[in-house]
């Protein structure tokens, strides 16, 4: 509960979250949009942590749960919660980060683009089979 009422305004925004079904983005273009990511996300193959964590597994994966990475005391909370990304409560973090996650160590600001988000989560749900 006293975890809980430290991040109240970041708790509130993932249970408003939509429930409704992302459409089909491309895998192509999506693959061309991680190159944003790139620099901080290892993906595939061979993926290891970097500044930011390995995403392999990423869509129905527990939040702040990968293995070796040390995640900040926001997203360890809502690990600790029950955060399970789902493509919905990605595309929200991907739209605005700070937004969502506030006092994490991840400093990208986002993604506008909801067709760049679209595919940028079909690029990533081939690795989270």
């Amino acid at each position: 509960m006293i975890a809980c009422l430290r991040y109240p305004a970041m708790l509130l925004s993932i249970a408003a979250l939509s429930a409704t079904a992302l459409a089909g983005g491309n895998v192509e273009k999506g693959e061309a949009v991680f190159r944003k990511c790139k620099a901080c996300h290892d993906v595939g193959p061979n993926a290891k942590n970097k500044v930011g964590p390995q995403l392999n597994q990423i869509i129905g994966r527990k939040a702040a749960s990968v293995e070796g990475y040390s995640y900040s005391a926001a997203f360890k909370e809502l690990g600790q919660n029950g955060l399970v990304w789902s493509e919905e409560k990605l595309d929200k973090y991907l739209e605005k980060p700070n937004a969502l996650v506030q006092k994490t160590k991840m400093v990208f600001p986002g993604l506008s683009d909801e067709e760049d988000r679209e595919d940028l989560l079909s690029y990533l749900k081939q690795f989270s089979k």
